[in-house]
């Protein structure tokens, strides 16, 4: 599928569609081809943890383990 830069403006969520469905679509300006609006498949994505961070492995620094409580009283009795 080919279409003009003026049209894919104006269409761009039809052809984004049709790019879903597994088309190719050629975007020219004054005739010239300028981008290809090409399907994606899952194995084009490539995997990203949930955390921007990835894992972050902590030091055992030997510190007891405390109660979101335990955290919550001790801010507050230094002001914080």
């Amino acid at each position: 599928m080919e279409t003009t830069a003026r049209e894919f403006n104006r269409k761009s969520s039809q052809i984004l569609a049709a790019a879903a469905r597994g088309e190719t679509v050629t975007v020219t300006k004054n005739g010239t081809p300028i981008a290809r609006v090409v399907p994606i498949s899952d194995i084009d994505i490539p995997p990203y943890p949930t955390d921007p961070m990835g894992e972050i492995d902590l030091p055992d620094l030997g510190l007891p383990d405390l109660t979101d409580e335990e955290i919550d009283g001790s801010l507050e009795r230094r002001g914080a």
